[in-house]
Formats: structure tokens, C-alpha cells, sequence
């Protein structure tokens, strides 16, 4: 099937199957009540009516696990609960999963404690951000995010690995996943392209539908939110996928335009019974969607019909203006049910309070909201449900990562590889001695990606992390154990025999949201380059295995492979690209390549460059496909020293490294290998965009980039915060210059004086290429990070200090 914008025509169609199909509680012109639905009208009308005004905001509340005790669900009695990527029970990431129903149990217990006054006691609800599989938790099963998933075009497979999915959420306790995304992108330099399934709306429908189907059940089926099943997420709606890049950006254009390539996944999501809508950070021709009546209530329930809840993101209400994290009426009145304040919930709920009661909110919209969430509970059985652990599936610990389950994914993985070049060297004989090189080959943290356990992945999470998952290596091994062959892991690429071809895996460190957001797609580390070069010159075949969140400009990699294989980011069942890759004894190909790309991959690294593969491109042993001629070359390569470098600015730029004693600091988190100097992130204007250096004995941070020659006016500016006064020396030192530059002065007079910039001239550091930084401190020492970058022009050039 060839995918296409959906038409105008479409969405009135989709409108009248949903309308048909009927999904409504509230009377709409185009639609009829779903079966059952009085029944729950009924029963919410009742228990509205037993609710006091401080019970009904509560129900509108959503607090982070690791701001709230269940003391404070008790008190309070939430309506919903969160856990967001970097929360764990008890605050740990890497807590087992019987810690996660110990926690679910408690959370329960405490929102159904009898109330005095006859006041009905409403179980909370708890959701996660499930995307890519139960990916908080290791022991799980790891998916392929979206973007691999839109290359397999199985609809029936997405049902599938959303109802695994829904089972591991149940295992856990937890009831409600922010899943599938919706988004169509139409600029991969989004550091969210990987959550979406394609650049093609009738894609992105089609397969967000099924995810619906596979994690809720079906509509009037028994099986629909029953004990298995998990509530779905539409999100983020909408019109993230179209703004230019940027994550929490506007979309622009067209309404028509607009609605006709960014909100037409949703209906079919929303036939299919989608109990909740998250809003989109973004913005459409200017219109925050959080604060947005003309579309989270004009278009998502009068035009659309939908009936559930609609939940904000993280915060997101507190971006519009006159709003802030813990007073914004305007976006309960625009449509939002559900306020997801992670950290400032009290101060939120005393706003609302306070609103109701002095007439700012009616109490028809506050019974409006309450209402759509009572319904979702309603639906979902909660009334009736037991505590968790109680559940048909709480505490069923052999589902997790269940054999049954991996083979799902590994099955993904195999369908989701897109084969962009072969010059005969695949399939690989399951006899051969293979190298199996780079740093990503035997990773499971780097071929999972972001929201894997934590919320930016990577860091310092090891394969040991993700118990029962099996690496791009190990599976390669695997096959060539069976079939008589033998592989040779090398991170470094070095090896002493002559292999008979060497499979180097590379490809993006891991990221999330804006972290990943990028101003080209030039893939700069040259990793993989490097070693492709070095194996062709050596006259040793190679097949190049890249790990990407998006499709990028790889061009210099595709013309020293003899192979090249599009393997996104496949999570936990590495086995998969083995399934492919390597033959039977026979020497015919196992399983051959059947994905095809859901996205087009750029010819060029600048933005707009035109497509090299087109979305729908790939190749297969059966059907083999060539790559047209291309170019190797890249001017954005270098940094332009008229710009300079923003080395930190909310995340690491990709154009850098960062390291302490030896250990990588993937995107400036984790710790030097002694656990001398630690790196944690934090918020500051939005979620995890600062960074808190801890040093407890000297030791030293270095930061390295591709040299770059910068004017003789630059220098680095730091966006800085400390507490106390250091109590030794603080030094800064240029990669490969000799003096160090003492800072001590400039850090003891910003301390206990809040957020201050720091201005070094470069020409401190001595003259010519600059190609890194090392801070050091030679005592414990603490301060938290904004901003470090280059800049062409500094306000002075006296090296004595303070800067």
C-alpha cells in the first residue's frame, strides 16, 4: 500500500466512522452514544454528587511519584499519579519491579481509605510513559521505538506489541501509558522524531490505531480495559511533528493545511476508543495547545467527538502566558482535564481552590472536567478492580521479558531493518569469522535509545541494567555459534586475526525531547567512519549497522560500506538484526529485509536537503535496490567560528565529548570513574536543562570538540549558580595548552548571589586552535550549570579576574 496525505474528504470520513462507531458521552451532532455509555453516566453523575469541592480538584491534580508519599494521596486523594522518566519508587530508576507494585499497592490503598461525611473514595490513577514497551523498568520487554516500527507497515504487529506491552504495565500495578504518539514529522532534526512512526499522516493513523487496538482491547469486546489492558494515550495533540525542528515550537501554515497533515491520525485513534488526549507544548499559528479552546475543545471534542480526558504534559500549562506552574486557569477553561505539575501540585491545587471559589472557574467546567475523568475510571473498571497485586495479572513476574514476549520484538527488530545498500557481502555465512566492532555493538543502553529506564537513556547504565535483553553482538554470536562460525567483539575495532568481514556497529548517543533537537543532520562522530575506513583499506568486507533516531546524512559512512543497514533504535532484542544478517547453513538468507523507510533520508546535511532515499525506499535480497550517486562532502562539518560553540545549552551538543578520569558523561550526566566527580541533571526551565557538579576530592572534567580557530575577541561564557565559597583552587585549561587559568576568584565572588555569567577570554588560555576544556578542582566543590558556550566576542580581555 502506498501511503498519502489524508485528504480533506478523509478526515469527514474518519468523522463519520468515529460518529458511526460512537465514542461520546456528550451529545454531538455527528455522533451517537457509545453502548453502555448511560450506564457510566449514571454511575458518574452519582458519585459527582457525593463529591465535596476539594475532592473534585484533587481528581484534576497529577503529581510525580517523587514529589508525593502515599501520606499525601491520602490526604489529598489525587485523581491521577505520575511516574515521569527519572522516577522510581523510593527514588530509584533501576528499583526491581516488585518495588513498583509494593508502591502501586500503597498508592491504592491510600486513595481508597473511607472519607468521613459519606464522600466516595476514588482510586487514583497511575500513568507512565510506556513508549517503546514497560521501558521504565530493565527487566521488560524493549520495543523498537516508533520510528523502526513505521518501517515494518504491520498494523497487526503494532496490535500485538501494544497488548505485550499493556500485559507488563499490568504486572506492575501501574494503569495507563502516554502512548502511541501521533506525531507526523516533517523535520527530523526534532529530537523527538523517534517517537513517531513516519512522516506520512495515513502511516502514522494506521499504525497509532492499532497501538490503540493492541494496549485497550477492542470496543465492545470483553477484552476491552479489562484486567490485561492498559489505558491509551493519543499525544500529543497537535501539530508537534511540524515545527521546523524545534522541539515546543509553533506550527505554521494553512489551517486546512495543518489540521489535513497534523490532526488527521486522530480520529482513527479516537474510533478505535482512545480514553485519553495528551496536549501537544507546542503551538499551532501561535496558539499554545494548552491554553487552546479552538482545539482541545472546538476541534479534538466538537469537530473529532472525542470523549475521554484530556491531560496535559509536564508543566506544559505553566509555558502560556500569565500562567505559571502553579496557577493557570486558562487551561482548564480551554479544555484540559487534567494538570500534569509534577513537582508544584500543592501550590496548583490551592490555585484551583481558590479559582472555583471566587468564581474564575465555574463550577460547571470543574464538574465538566471531573466528570471526563470519572467516566475514563469508570470505563476502565476501577471502581471495581482490586488493589494491583490483586489484579489477573499484578505480580506475574515471568511476563516481564516473558520468552513469548521477546520473540514479538525480536520479530519487530527483523521486520523494522531497512537495507539501503549491499554490494553482495549479505547475507553473511553463518561459518565465517566476523569482527563485530564499535562501541554500540555490545550496548543494549545505546541500541534501546532514550526513555530506556531513564528518561535521556544511556549514561551509566550498563547491559547489565536490561537483564534477559541480548545485544547486537550477542545475537550475532548466537547465529554464528549455531552455525559453525565464530564472532569477535571489539569495542576499539582493533583485531589480530584477519576476519572474513566485520560488522561495525555506530550511530547516536541516546537522547529525549529537546535534548535531541539539532540544527542539521550531519552525523559529525566519526566512529564508524573511521573504522569502515580502516577495515577497507585492509581489504576486509564490512556491513555498517547504524543506531539512529531519525534519518541523518551518513553519506561518508554508505560510501566506504560495503553494506549498510538502517537499524534505528531496536531496544532490548538485538537477536533480531542477526535474524537477517547472517544465513541459514545453506547459505540462503534467514529472514530477508523487508522494512521500508517511514521517513525520506536526506542526500544532503544541510536543512530541506532533498531526499537520497525517499520515504518507501528499501532494498531486499529478493527485490535489491540501488542508492543513486551521491556526495561525500558536508560544509557544516566544521563550526563556523562566526557563530562559536554552544557546548551545554539544556543538553551536550553533539559536537562534543565530555569525560572524568576516563569515563564517558553522556550528555554531560553520570560520573568520573572513581565517583570523584558526579554529574546529575535537574530542572531549571524545563525538565532536566541544568546540570549540578559535585566533586567530594580533585579530580577533572574535560569537554572536547573538532578544533576550531576562533577570533581573538572570543571567549567562553558560563551560566553559573553556587552556594558556598570553594575552599581551593579552580582551574580552567585549553585542550593541549599548558597554563592553567585560575577561577577560584571569579566562583567565590558569584557565591550565594544566584544565577551570574562568567566571561573568559580565550586568549587566557593562549592562542591559536581550541579543541577542548578542562575544569578542575583540587577540593570538594559544587556549583550547578546553565550554559557553557564559545562566543565570538567577549566583554573584556584581562586574564587576572574575577571574570
Amino acid at each position: 500500500m502506498r501511503y498519502g496525505l489524508i485528504s480533506a474528504a478523509g478526515i469527514a470520513l474518519a468523522t463519520a466512522t468515529l460518529a458511526q462507531a460512537g465514542a461520546q458521552e456528550q451529545p454531538q451532532p455527528q455522533a451517537a452514544a457509545p453502548a453502555g455509555t448511560a450506564d457510566h453516566a449514571a454511575a458518574v453523575d452519582a458519585l459527582l454528587a457525593r463529591m465535596g469541592l476539594e475532592r473534585k480538584v484533587a481528581q484534576l491534580i497529577m503529581p510525580d511519584i517523587a514529589s508525593i508519599t502515599p501520606e499525601d494521596v491520602r490526604r489529598y486523594r489525587f485523581g491521577t499519579i505520575l511516574n515521569g522518566g527519572n522516577s522510581g519508587p523510593d527514588g530509584n530508576d533501576l528499583a526491581p519491579a516488585p518495588a513498583w507494585l509494593k508502591l502501586a499497592d500503597a498508592m491504592w490503598e491510600a486513595s481508597t481509605a473511607p472519607l468521613p461525611n459519606g464522600e466516595p473514595a476514588i482510586p487514583a490513577l497511575w500513568a507512565t510513559d510506556a513508549v517503546h514497551g514497560h521501558n521504565n523498568l530493565g527487566a521488560a520487554t524493549i520495543f523498537p521505538h516508533n520510528i523502526g516500527l513505521g518501517a515494518t507497515r504491520d498494523a497487526e504487529l503494532m496490535q500485538r506489541i501494544g497488548q505485550v506491552t499493556a500485559a507488563e504495565i499490568a504486572v506492575t500495578g501501574i494503569d495507563w501509558t502516554f502512548a502511541p504518539t501521533l506525531a507526523v514529522v516533517t523535520d527530523d532534526r526534532w529530537g523527538r522524531t523517534y517517537e513517531s512512526f513516519s512522516q506520512d499522516p495515513a502511516l502514522v493513523a494506521e499504525l497509532g490505531r492499532a497501538m490503540v487496538l493492541g494496549l485497550q482491547g477492542t470496543p465492545d469486546t470483553p477484552a476491552f480495559l479489562d484486567q490485561t489492558r492498559v489505558i491509551a494515550t493519543a499525544k500529543h495533540f497537535f501539530g508537534d511533528g511540524g515545527t521546523g525542528g524545534l522541539d515546543r515550537g509553533d506550527t505554521r501554515g494553512d489551517p486546512d493545511e495543518v489540521y489535513r497533515v497534523h490532526a488527521s491520525p486522530y480520529p482513527p485513534s479516537i474510533a478505535a476508543g482512545v480514553q485519553s488526549v495528551m496536549a501537544s507544548f507546542s503551538s499551532v499559528n501561535g496558539a499554545k495547545m494548552h491554553g487552546s479552546k479552538a482545539h482541545l475543545t472546538d476541534i479534538l471534542r466538537g469537530q473529532m467527538g472525542f470523549d475521554g480526558l484530556v491531560v496535559g504534559d509536564w508543566n506544559g500549562h505553566g509555558e502560556l502566558a500569565g500562567c505559571s506552574n502553579t496557577n493557570c486557569p486558562q487551561s482548564l477553561m480551554a479544555g484540559l482535564d487534567v494538570y500534569m505539575v509534577p513537582e508544584d501540585w500543592k501550590g496548583l491545587y490551592e490555585s484551583l481552590l481558590a479559582q472555583v471559589k471566587d468564581g474564575t472557574i465555574p463550577m460547571a467546567r470543574l464538574d465538566e472536567a471531573v466528570r471526563r475523568v470519572l467516566l475514563v475510571k469508570q470505563r476502565y473498571g476501577l471502581m471495581a478492580k482490586p488493589k494491583p497485586s490483586a489484579r489477573a495479572l499484578g505480580g506475574k513476574w515471568d511476563m516481564l521479558g516473558a520468552p513469548e514476549h521477546r520473540a514479538v520484538a525480536r520479530e519487530a527488530v527483523r521486520k523494522s531493518l531497512v537495507l539501503l545498500k549491499n554490494e553482495g557481502v549479505l547475507p553473511l555465512k553463518p561459518s565465517a569469522n566476523l569482527l563485530v566492532a564499535g562501541s554500540a555493538a555490545d550496548s543494549v543502553p545505546l541500541q534501546s535509545g532514550g526513555w530506556s529506564i531513564t528518561w535521556q537513556g544511556g549514561g551509566t547504565l550498563t547491559n547489565a541494567d536490561f537483564p534477559g535483553a541480548t545485544s547486537i553482538y550477542a545475537g550475532i554470536a548466537e547465529a554464528l555459534q549455531a552455525g559453525g562460525g565464530a564472532a569477535t567483539l571489539s569495542p576499539d575495532g582493533r583485531y589480530t586475526a584477519k576476519p572474513d568481514a566485520a560488522i561495525v556497529v555506530f550511530g547516536e548517543q541516546p537522547y529525549a525531547e529537546f535534548v535531541g533537537d539539532r540544527e542539521d543532520l550531519a552525523f559529525r562522530d566519526e566512529e564508524g567512519l573511521k573504522l569502515l575506513r580502516r577495515y577497507r583499506a585492509a581489504g576486509i568486507p564490512t556491513v555498517a549497522v547504524f543506531l539512529s533516531g531519525r534519518a541523518m546524512w551518513v553519506n561518508r559512512e554508505l560510501a566506504e560500506a560495503d553494506a549498510f543497514v538502517a537499524a534505528w533504535l531496536p531496544g532490548s532484542e538485538g537477536a533480531g538484526v542477526a535474524d537477517v544478517l547472517i544465513a541459514d547453513r545453506a547459505g540462503q538468507p534467514r529472514h530477508d529485509f523487508t522494512g521500508k523507510l517511514a521517513f525520506d533520508w536526506p542526500a544532503g546535511c544541510a536543512p530541506g536537503s532533498p531526499a537520497l532515499a525517499p520515504f518507501g525506499f528499501g532494498s531486499s535480497y529478493a527485490a535489491p535496490a540501488s542508492l543513486p550517486r551521491f556526495d561525500t562532502t558536508c560544509a557544516l562539518l566544521d563550526p563556523d567560528p562566526a557563530k562559536g560553540l554552544a557546548i551545554f545549552t539544556r543538553g551536550l551538543s553533539q559536537a562534543v565529548t565530555a569525560n572524568s578520569e576516563g569515563a564517558a558523561l553522556a550528555n554531560l550526566v553520570g560520573k568520573g570513574r572513581s565517583g570523584v566527580l558526579t554529574v546529575i541533571a535537574f530542572d531549571i526551565a524545563a525538565q532536566e536543562d541544568g546540570r549540578r557538579l559535585r566533586w567530594s576530592a580533585p579530580a577533572a572534567l574535560s569537554l572536547a570538540w573538532n578544533p576550531i580557530t576562533l577570533p581573538a575577541t572570543a571567549g567562553l561564557t558560563i551560566r553559573y549558580r553556587l552556594d558556598a565559597i570553594p575552599t581551593a583552587a579552580i582551574t580552567l585549561t585549553g585542550k593541549d595548552k599548558a597554563t592553567p587559568l585560575d577561577l577560584t576568584s571569579s566562583f567565590t565572588l558569584g557565591a550565594g548571589k544566584g544565577w551570574r555569567t562568567m566571561q573568559v577570554p580565550l586568549a587566557c588560555l593562549g592562542t591559536g586552535e581550541l579543541g577542548g576544556i578542562t575544569l578542575s578542582s583540587a577540593a570538594a566543590f559544587e556549583f550547578e550549570l546553565e550554559s557553557l558556550a564559545l562566543v565570538p566576542q567577549t566583554t573584556g580581555q584581562d586574564c587576572r579576574g574575577p571574570f
